[in-house]
């Protein structure tokens, strides 16, 4: 029973690859392909304050709960000078499903092996396989100002992320 315990509690419980970006670090540069097959390149973007979020899955309930509340609020983001960006390990083509499903306008990419999610040592839940809900929002120079973190509040996400950025 104690072994059983001990493999439920890692198989649940956050975990990172390596420190987590902290308030001030600069995010790794990253490439990766969006829901229409494009290459998002962060660099090209620098000069523009980023809301990225990762988050566990295409379609289920939370996710797209807070997929369509970022699509909702998008217009006060592009008003705050911010591009959002949701992030998670499902494929391209299950991106531009969820996208066309959900009329959703922003990049939703395409992060197969977590590379990225690990990068910025943002935790993952069942072995580090599935990406917890982490929301960081940088500056115009890529540095993380804030983030949010909670699996179970997937819109407040969004409200968290703009109250920030209308803070400034």
């Amino acid at each position: 029973m104690k072994k059983l315990l001990i493999i439920l509690l890692i198989a649940i419980v956050p975990m990172a690859s390596k420190a987590q970006l902290k308030i001030g670090d600069r995010i790794p540069s990253f490439e990766l392909t969006d829901q229409q097959g494009n290459t998002f390149r962060s660099d090209d973007h620098l000069g523009q304050p980023l809301v990225i979020f990762f988050y566990p899955k295409d379609h289920t309930p939370g996710c797209t709960a807070q997929a369509c509340s970022f699509r909702d609020h998008e217009s006060e983001f592009a008003d705050a000078g911010a591009l959002v960006l949701g992030v998670n390990s499902g494929s391209v083509q299950e991106h531009a499903g969820f996208a066309v499903k959900y009329q959703l306008q922003y990049p939703l990419l395409s992060d197969p092996g977590h590379k990225v999610r690990k990068s910025f040592g943002s935790p993952g839940l069942l072995f580090n396989m599935v990406a917890d809900r982490v929301t960081y929002v940088t500056d115009k120079d890529h540095k993380v100002v804030y983030i949010f973190k909670s699996l179970t509040k997937a819109t407040d996400h969004v409200s968290e992320s703009l109250n920030y950025l209308k803070s400034l």
